[in-house]
């Protein structure tokens, strides 16, 4: 597959699995040895298994009203990167909305399964849109 049609399967899948809290469909996209690295000072999560483990953790006490995912990049040997925001509420802060905005750079493979991916992200409270479109470029 394609590294461009595997980004674009990529950005629309956890577009829609993250607002449903599905994680298994988030995890078909990923390979079974994968390595996913979630900010820059926790260790990385590796394998499907640490992987779920660690999206049911996130999805924990939050209600998702919307998330958002720009265009990928496409750059070489299977990577692209992606921008994405997401609008939700803590159910276990009386509903306190927050936003969450970040990047997320995927490495696939030939089947187009993500074998390496790393996050970069950051919340404020309220509701809001990042100050420039969800695409680099």
């Amino acid at each position: 597959m394609q590294t461009a049609e595997a980004a674009r399967r990529f950005v629309r899948v956890w577009e829609r699995a993250w607002a449903a809290h599905d994680v298994d469909a988030l995890l078909e996209l990923y390979a079974e040895d994968c390595v996913h690295r979630s900010m820059p000072f926790r260790a990385p999560h590796r394998g499907r298994a640490e992987l779920a483990a660690y999206l049911r953790w996130s999805f924990t006490g939050e209600r998702v009203a919307d998330v958002r995912f720009g265009p990928p990049v496409i750059g070489q040997d299977g990577l692209a990167v992606a921008e994405f925001r997401v609008l939700a509420e803590d159910t276990e802060e009386d509903g306190r909305p927050s936003t969450l905005a970040g990047c997320v750079f995927v490495r696939f493979d030939a089947e187009g399964l993500a074998v390496e991916s790393r996050d970069y992200w950051h919340t404020v409270t309220g509701h809001q849109e990042p100050a420039g479109p969800l695409f680099i470029g």
